[in-house]
C-alpha cells in the first residue's frame, strides 16, 4: 500500500499532466501541453484532494528543453534588430515593473504590512521574491501565493487571447532542421551551465543556463536549426506539470480576499504592459504583438513558448522578460530599503 502511495504522489501527476495535455490539444487551446497539464494536475488536487506531488527534477528537465529551445530561435539579424531598438526595450521592461506600484498601494491599503505587500507585487520570479521578502519580514506564504497566482493568470488567459483575439500569423507546417551533432554538444553544454549558475544561486538557472548556450551558438555560427518534433510539447508538459502541484484546496481557502486582490493586480498589470506596447510600438519597427506578449508579467519560458507557437519574434519576447527579471532583481531590495528608511523617518 506505502507504494501504490508513494506512486500516487509522484508518477501519477505527469500522468494526470499528459491526459490533460491530450485533452487540450485535441480541442485546439494554445499551449495545450501546458495548459492542460497545468489544470489536470490543480483541478486533481483541489477538486478531488488528490495529494498530487511534483517529480523531482521533473520542472528542471522542462526548462532545460524549453531553453534550449528558445535559445535556437535568436538569429544575428533579429538580435540586430533588437540592439538597435535597445531603448524601446528597456522602457518596455522598465513599465511593466512600475506598473507594481499601483498593486503595492492596493495590498498597503488593504492592510499587508510593507514588505509583502512590495515583494508580492514585485514581477520577479517566485522563489527570488520570497527570498528577498524573508530578508525583511514578509509573509512568505503570501508572497508565494501572490507569484503563484500572477503565473497561473499570465498562462490562462494571455496565449488565448493572442490566439484568438488578436490577429497572430498562422504557424507554419515546416520543421526546423535538426542537426544531431549540434544538438549532442548542446544540450549536456546547456545542462552543465545550469548546474553551475545553480551552484552559484543564480535566478531560474536550468531555462537561462540553456538558453544563454544555445543563443551564442545559434548567433556565432549563424545555425538554422531546432529541436526534434514534439520537443516543445515534451517541455511544455514537464513545466505544467509541475506547475500545477503548487495549488491545493487550502491555498484558496487560506485567503480568499488576497488571492482576489492579487487577481486584480495581475489584471492591472496585464493591461499596462498591453497598452504601453502599444504606445512604444510607435516608435521603432519592432512587432507590436510581439511587444505587448514580453511586457506581459509572467515567466519566461511561459511567454517565450507562447512566442514559438504563435510565429511572434522569440528573442524580443525573451530579451523583455529576462531585462525585466534583472531589473527586478539588482533594484527590488534596494528600492524597498530606501522607502523604509523613509517611511521610518516619517514615523
Amino acid at each position: 500500500m506505502r507504494n501504490v502511495a508513494n506512486w500516487r504522489l509522484f508518477w501519477a501527476t505527469p500522468l494526470i499532466g499528459a491526459i490533460g495535455g491530450w485533452l487540450a490539444s485535441l480541442v485546439g487551446w494554445p499551449l495545450p501541453w501546458m495548459i492542460g497539464s497545468l489544470l489536470a494536475v490543480m483541478l486533481s488536487r483541489c477538486l478531488f484532494d488528490w495529494q498530487l506531488a511534483e517529480v523531482p527534477g521533473a520542472r528542471k528537465a522542462g526548462q532545460w528543453v524549453v531553453g534550449t529551445g528558445i535559445g535556437l530561435h535568436f538569429t544575428p539579424a533579429v538580435v540586430e534588430q533588437v540592439l538597435n531598438h535597445g531603448a524601446i526595450v528597456v522602457i518596455g521592461a522598465l513599465a511593466t515593473t512600475l506598473s507594481s506600484l499601483a498593486a503595492i498601494v492596493l495590498l498597503r491599503r488593504a492592510g499587508e504590512d510593507r514588505a509583502t505587500a512590495f515583494f508580492a507585487s514585485m514581477p520577479g520570479g517566485a522563489s527570488e521574491m520570497v527570498n528577498l521578502g524573508l530578508r525583511h519580514g514578509a509573509q512568505s506564504s503570501r508572497v508565494a501565493a501572490a507569484q503563484s497566482l500572477r503565473l497561473l493568470l499570465v498562462v490562462l488567459l494571455v496565449p488565448a487571447a493572442f490566439a484568438w483575439l488578436l490577429e497572430t500569423p498562422a504557424p507554419t507546417t515546416h520543421a526546423s532542421h535538426v542537426d544531431w551533432s549540434w544538438l549532442a554538444l548542446l544540450l549536456p553544454a546547456g545542462a552543465l551551465v545550469a548546474l553551475l549558475w545553480q551552484k552559484l544561486r543564480q535566478p531560474n538557472p536550468w531555462l537561462l543556463g540553456p538558453l544563454l548556450v544555445s543563443a551564442i551558438a545559434a548567433i556565432a555560427a549563424d545555425l538554422q536549426i531546432g529541436l526534434p518534433a514534439g520537443s516543445s510539447s515534451l517541455g511544455q508538459w514537464l513545466i505544467g506539470s509541475a506547475l500545477g502541484c503548487h495549488f491545493n484546496r487550502s491555498f484558496f481557502r487560506s485567503a480568499p480576499a488576497f488571492v482576489g486582490r492579487s487577481l486584480v493586480c495581475t489584471l492591472w498589470m496585464m493591461l499596462v504592459a498591453a497598452l504601453v506596447a502599444e504606445l512604444i510600438g510607435w516608435l521603432g519597427p519592432l512587432d507590436h504583438q510581439s511587444l505587448m506578449l514580453g511586457m506581459m508579467p509572467g515567466g519566461i519560458a511561459e511567454l517565450s513558448l507562447t512566442a514559438e507557437a504563435l510565429q511572434l519574434s522569440v528573442p524580443l519576447v525573451t530579451a523583455l522578460q529576462v531585462l525585466r527579471l534583472l531589473l527586478v532583481l539588482f533594484l527590488a531590495e534596494p528600492c524597498f530599503r530606501l522607502w523604509q528608511r523613509r517611511a521610518e523617518a516619517l514615523e
